[in-house]
């Protein structure tokens, strides 16, 4: 949760209309102080954090639009698959320090403070791509780690520095930079505060893919919302929840809860819709039912 201080020749340099074109602003009268948000392509939502002079770090009331915007996301059945990204200069630099720095530790514990900041993966039921580009720090990098799928280009910059503040992460750095690169490798990055580089993260499995540039990060984490969108969003759905829960059980439990969810499948219409048009080699026409 630890924020990158940038100068105002940096915060300058933020440029938030390089990234896809919006096709139309979501949601129609809704607006949001720290976010754009918009449909760049069918099926796909785009939010990009939009707080420049800090370098996109993160506020609670940046993670509550946050929180607001992928609920409707969620709920609209024209949406399958959602990119998260920051600028070029900062996915999100790290929490805004000036938050939290004097609070004591009955106001952190008593209002569960950052609490809210992990509600996204108990909700969201859609695929979400974050895409990163420049810094990822602290609760930035937690962040990124809450997606689905991660990209980022060649200039990225991963990093749990918090203990250079005297303190731990505290929104699920210990547990899922573990669980992406190895107890040795998050432990040391953890307790040394020292960063992760775009080509580490490719090499150690912390990122899907790596990116020439900032746009191609973007447009390749469009790209591939776009291509899910194209599925069963059942199907979709459910591959999502199997792959999670093998991150909460054991070999044996995870392979029974997987043929569970399989086998309920052939009570949709879209595994009969599927394999018939694969049959008849031709193209599926899902319903989503």
């Amino acid at each position: 949760m630890y924020s990158f201080r940038a100068s105002t020749r940096v915060a300058s340099q933020f440029r938030a209309t390089r990234f896809p074109k919006l096709v139309r602003t979501y949601a129609e009268g809704k607006s949001y102080e720290y976010l754009n948000v918009s449909t760049p392509r069918p099926g796909v939502g785009f939010i990009q954090l939009n707080r420049p002079k800090a370098l996109n770090a993160l506020c609670t009331p940046l993670i509550l639009e946050l929180n607001s915007a992928l609920r409707a996301f969620q709920s609209d059945n024209a949406i399958s698959a959602i990119v998260l990204t920051g600028s070029e200069k900062a996915f999100a630099a790290g929490a805004d320090i000036k938050e939290m720095k004097d609070l004591t530790f009955a106001n952190a514990y008593g209002a569960d403070f950052i609490e809210s900041w992990s509600d996204l993966v108990s909700f969201l039921k859609k695929p979400l791509i974050t895409a990163v580009n420049g810094y990822a720090l602290g609760g930035g990098c937690e962040l990124a780690m809450m997606g689905d799928i991660l990209y980022c280009s060649s200039g990225a910059v991963f990093g749990q520095p918090e203990i250079k503040l005297g303190v731990v992460p505290g929104a699920g750095g210990s547990q899922r930079l573990t669980k992406a690169i190895g107890k040795s490798r998050a432990m040391e990055a953890i307790l040394t505060g020292d960063n992760i580089s775009a080509k580490q993260a490719g090499e150690w499995g912390l990122v899907a893919k790596v990116f020439d540039s900032p746009q191609e990060c973007v447009d390749g984490a469009v790209k591939t919302a776009e291509k899910i969108a194209g599925y069963s969003q059942i199907a979709v759905k459910a591959a999502k929840e199997v792959v999670n829960k093998s991150q909460d059980l054991g070999i044996r439990e995870g392979v029974e809860f997987e043929r569970r969810v399989f086998h309920g499948l052939f009570g949709s219409k879209d595994q009969k819709i599927g394999m018939g048009a694969f049959a008849a080699k031709q193209k599926p026409e899902w319903t989503n039912e």
